[in-house]
């Protein structure tokens, strides 16, 4: 198993970072918070965060900076969940070993926490003072990371691939059609997860981007992969709810359209690929190409 060296660092920075902007808000409804500190805090692998500080970290941004960035990639990451646990959607009673929202609280808290977190990372974003210079030329920087930020979780996003999901449940979908469904519905965010920190980074061309805009791209198709790798090889213990949930829901996989070693071969090719993509940038990306690695090798 890949160690990832700063990965309780950051997890604990942005536990910290979360828990603080929760605090911050005014209370008006006590239930409402407290379901949304339980979608929030409960747990998770913060993945999306961790590659965010280690790639604003390979590119010398500031990490307060970054502290923004990934304080509201995963309050959307969290809604999404809620969301996607109700009935009306995956219809699943654990997440991460514990009662999903609507179970320990009820489904209409459950929406509205999910709504109010979604609301909360474009105030994190918009109420920053980020130190990135910006020339009168430049658009602001809350305006580019919100309009990534929006690009990635919404139609064109991960909204868009989680109906692209529901619509190809019990139907039999090309594996074509599949990869574009998971680069939307999981790849978009953990993309922006890297061309968010870039674009707080002074240093970074747009050749560079490019660099990084593939890497985030391949490990993002590689996650969903291992994935459903993952979905059929783990135990309920280990990944802290049902396993088989997308074959009992009948939905297109990877080890589905290419059996089991077939889809863990692709998962290998895609991170050949992703850490070929890092060998062309300019940075110490030692803990991006671990990162990768840790991708396609973990086991929840």
């Amino acid at each position: 198993m890949i160690i990832l060296t700063s990965y309780d660092y950051y997890q604990q920075r942005i536990n910290n970072f979360l828990a603080t902007k929760l605090e911050e808000l005014t209370i008006n409804d006590p239930k409402l918070l407290e379901a949304m500190r339980y979608g929030l805090l409960i747990g998770g692998k913060r993945m999306r965060p961790y590659l965010a500080y280690i790639t604003g970290e390979a590119l010398s941004a500031d990490l307060n900076d970054i502290d923004a960035v990934a304080g509201a990639l995963e309050c959307i990451h969290a809604y999404s969940l809620l969301h996607d646990d109700l009935p009306a959607m995956d219809d699943d009673d654990l997440r991460r070993g514990q009662p999903t929202c609507h179970k320990a609280f009820n489904e209409a808290t459950a929406i509205l926490a999910g709504d109010a977190l979604q609301t909360l990372a474009f105030d994190i974003l918009a109420n920053h003072l980020f130190t990135t210079n910006q020339s009168s030329s430049r658009i602001p920087i809350q305006v580019e990371l919100i309009q990534q930020l929006v690009s990635a979780s919404g139609y064109q996003g991960m909204c868009g691939g989680q109906a692209l999901d529901l619509a190809a449940t019990g139907k039999g979908i090309s594996l074509c059609e599949l990869e574009v469904l998971h680069s939307l519905k999981t790849g978009a965010l953990l993309k922006a997860s890297v061309l968010m920190p870039a674009m707080c980074s002074e240093q970074v061309t747009e050749e560079h981007k490019k660099n990084l805009s593939e890497y985030a791209q391949l490990i993002g198709l590689a996650y969903q992969v291992q994935d459903d790798i993952i979905d059929l090889t783990s135990t309920e213990e280990v990944l802290g709810k049902p396993v088989g949930s997308d074959l009992a829901a009948n939905k297109s996989t990877y080890p589905a359209l290419l059996g089991l070693q077939g889809a863990q071969d692709k998962a290998e090719n895609l991170l050949q690929q992703a850490l070929q993509a890092l060998t062309r940038l300019p940075y110490n990306t030692q803990s991006l190409a671990d990162f990768a690695t840790f991708i396609v090798k973990r086991s929840h």
